[in-house]
């Protein structure tokens, strides 16, 4: 994975609204997250495998700097 591609991750992260980030199931985040990644820098196949085992690993950061955000 690129580090375009992970800086578009992490900025879609950051923009999300913390209700969607908290309340997804992890399934459906990480299918929401690549999507959203990928409607800003089109992935390949290969990379989009990468990004949801990357996004997979690292669901419970994700929700604690939503779950910050909130606070």
């Amino acid at each position: 994975m690129t580090p375009t591609i992970m800086r578009q991750l992490w900025s879609v992260v950051e923009t999300a609204q913390t209700k969607t980030l908290l309340q997804l199931d992890d399934a459906t985040l990480v299918q929401w997250l690549v999507k959203q990644t990928n409607t800003q820098a089109l992935l390949e196949p290969k990379e989009t495998d990468f990004l949801c085992d990357y996004i997979q690993s690292r669901l419970s950061l994700i929700r604690d700097l939503a779950y910050e955000r909130q606070c």
